[in-house]
């Protein structure tokens, strides 16, 4: 009885290791599963990385979507940060410029990115960003205040269903990482 008892708890032992292993294994995978998804759904603006040329699209002047700006920064980021307009009538096919703004409160030159986010992720499809801050970092001298224009255009292929989206955008401190390499 004792051995029957020994080799369930041994196969038991075995079990658990190896699902304590495939949990570290699906872990280390989440990161690169979760680049993959944002990439496809335009998640955290994994979608648009590169500016692109103004397109020539046909406007649509009988449909109006409205665009919502919402700008947050994180909280170890010492910046003030808004959009000119909190929302925008537009039209499918025609461009538009949103200016941004953005202050540095820390008396230090400061090193930032900002990351756009999508909702629905849908709609991440249909924004061709032709000039955007969120490209590339932005560097701010102590107490500067910068005016960062978004340039867009809604593609006009967009789903009839899609009336509202929302673009937020959201400032990460870099400067540390940027002095360590």
């Amino acid at each position: 009885m004792a051995a029957s008892t020994e080799q369930k708890n041994a196969k038991l032992v075995k079990v658990l290791v190896l699902v304590v292993i495939g949990m570290f294994g699906f872990g280390y995978a989440l990161v690169p599963l979760y680049d993959v998804l944002c990439e496809l759904t335009g998640i955290n603006g994994k979608g648009d990385k590169t500016a692109v040329k103004e397109s020539t699209y046909q406007a649509d002047i009988n449909r109006e979507l409205t665009i919502e700006f919402l700008t947050t920064i994180n909280e170890q980021t010492p910046l003030r940060f808004w959009a000119e307009k909190k929302q925008l009538k537009v039209n499918p096919g025609k461009y538009y410029t949103v200016n941004f703004y953005a202050e540095n409160k820390s008396g230090k030159t400061l090193t930032s990115q900002a990351i756009a986010s999508f909702s629905p992720g849908l709609a991440a499809n249909y924004v061709e960003k032709v000039e955007c801050f969120c490209f590339r970092q932005q560097v701010f001298q102590p107490d500067e205040t910068k005016t960062m224009p978004m340039r867009f255009v809604i593609k006009p292929d967009i789903p009839q269903e899609l009336k509202t989206i929302t673009l937020s955008y959201t400032f990460f401190d870099n400067t540390k990482k940027n002095a360590q390499k």
